[in-house]
């Protein structure tokens, strides 16, 4: 990069790339190399998101993801692919989760008005998401290679039309006897988790001690 060319960028407003946009509470804006030709090797997501909104489960296969909260609360989730354990790190406002390169994790804001920055060492970040994984790969395959019935599979996919990016879609529509374990699984995020005190107690106790296997948690 020629800092000393006239078109050489040291500024953008952020405001001007949504990634992707749910609704006014729910959205992501986006800056890397292609908005700001100086940025080097990073890059970061902008994410707003209210109560009980998801980060779909995803990976980055080029790049660490450095997750920061500024205001709200959420919980950050990582299946660790060495110790085959699901974690769920809690943060609040100024406090940190790292998501190594290639690990396959998401978001849940356990408040409204919650506001992360998701930082990246890659001047643009990839992204393979769950959604995508999960609609494009053929109902008849996951049923053969899991020994499931292809009908149910086929069925419980196939409102996944598009990627998801932030979950549940807007045009989600819930059958009454689901509503009563998704209120389950909001609850189990706003309540359960909360983020680790500055006295490192509450990071023994709920982030590093056994961690959050799949046989403790819900299943989501």
């Amino acid at each position: 990069m020629d800092y000393a060319s006239p078109n050489a960028q040291f500024t953008y407003d952020l405001r001007n790339n949504v990634f992707y946009k749910k609704d006014n509470q729910n959205f992501i804006l986006a800056l890397s190399i292609s908005q700001l030709n100086t940025l080097g090797n990073s890059s970061l997501l902008d994410i707003y998101l209210s109560t009980g909104n998801i980060i779909e489960p995803h990976t980055h296969q080029n790049a660490t993801e450095l997750v920061y909260l500024i205001s709200g609360g959420a919980v950050v989730s990582i299946i660790n692919p060495f110790t085959k354990e699901l974690h769920h790190y809690p943060l609040g406002p100024g406090q940190v989760a790292n998501v190594p390169q290639g690990w396959w994790h998401y978001e849940v804001a356990s408040e409204d008005n919650t506001h992360l920055l998701a930082i990246f060492d890659a001047p643009v970040p990839e992204f393979i998401p769950g959604s995508d994984v999960l609609r494009l790969t053929p109902a008849s395959l996951l049923a053969r290679t899991y020994c499931l019935n292809e009908e149910k599979v086929q069925e419980a996919f196939a409102p996944i039309k598009t990627t998801v990016v932030i979950g549940p879609p807007s045009d989600c529509k819930i059958r009454k006897e689901e509503k009563a374990v998704i209120h389950h699984v909001e609850e189990h995020y706003t309540k359960h988790y909360k983020p680790y005190e500055p006295n490192g107690q509450h990071v023994q106790r709920n982030m590093i001690g056994n961690g959050w296997k799949y046989s403790n948690d819900i299943e989501m």
